[in-house]
C-alpha cells in the first residue's frame, strides 16, 4: 500500500465495457479507478456527495446539470453533490473518482 504506483497501470481497458477498481473504501471517503471503452458511459444520475474527476489518460465527457464539459489528460472537474451528471467515452479513457462522504468541516 505505502508503494510508489502508476495509476494509468493500475487498471486495464476491456472492449466494449467500463471497468472500476477501488482503490480507498473507507466511511469518509472512495477512491475508485474506472477504465471507460470507446462509446461507453454512464447514465445520468446524481450522488448526495461531492467528487472529483481526474482524467489520468484520454478525454471524457462530463455533463453536469445539462452542460457539457471536456475533461481531458491531466484535467479534473468537480461534481457537485445532488446535481445530476452523466459520462460518456468519445474515446478510451481512464479517470480517478475521489468521493468524500463526509459533511464535516
Amino acid at each position: 500500500m505505502a508503494a510508489v504506483q502508476k495509476l494509468k497501470e493500475l487498471i486495464e481497458y476491456q472492449k466494449d465495457y467500463v471497468v472500476s477498481k477501488t482503490i480507498i473504501d473507507k466511511k469518509a471517503g472512495t477512491i475508485t479507478l474506472f477504465a471507460f471503452d470507446k462509446g461507453q458511459g454512464l447514465s445520468e444520475h446524481t450522488a448526495p456527495y461531492d467528487a472529483m474527476v481526474y482524467i489520468v489518460d484520454g478525454k471524457a465527457e462530463i455533463i453536469i446539470s445539462g452542460k457539457e464539459n471536456q475533461v481531458a489528460e491531466g484535467e479534473m472537474i468537480i461534481m457537485p453533490a445532488n446535481e445530476p451528471h452523466a459520462l460518456k467515452a468519445p474515446e478510451m479513457f481512464k479517470m480517478m473518482l475521489v468521493m468524500i462522504k463526509s459533511s464535516a468541516v
